[in-house]
């Protein structure tokens, strides 16, 4: 599994674990979790990295998804691509 690091500009460091990738509608989501094993609270996040044009570096932009239509698709397709129809969404 592959681990990722956010360095979030209101905080120090945090480790996510990435347990899926997929597109959907042109863009792409990443499921992401904090435990490497076991069962865990995952979130997704949609990929927002910024293009700095040729020759440039690209800025890596991870946004996590909100919006509940959206967040509802991405759950749905992310639970079959994992196989597990019974991911259960939790909105705050």
């Amino acid at each position: 599994m592959n681990k990722i690091t956010f360095r979030p500009d209101d905080g120090g460091p945090v480790d996510f674990f990435v347990l899926e990738q997929m597109t959907l509608n042109g863009k792409t989501y990443i499921l992401v979790t904090e435990a490497e094993d076991g069962d865990a609270d995952a979130l997704i996040l949609r990929d927002d990295t910024v293009s700095a044009g040729e020759g440039g570096d690209d800025t890596a932009l991870f946004s996590l998804v909100e919006d509940d239509s959206e967040l509802a698709a991405c759950a749905e397709a992310f639970g079959k691509l994992l196989g597990d129809d019974d991911i259960t969404i939790e909105t705050t």
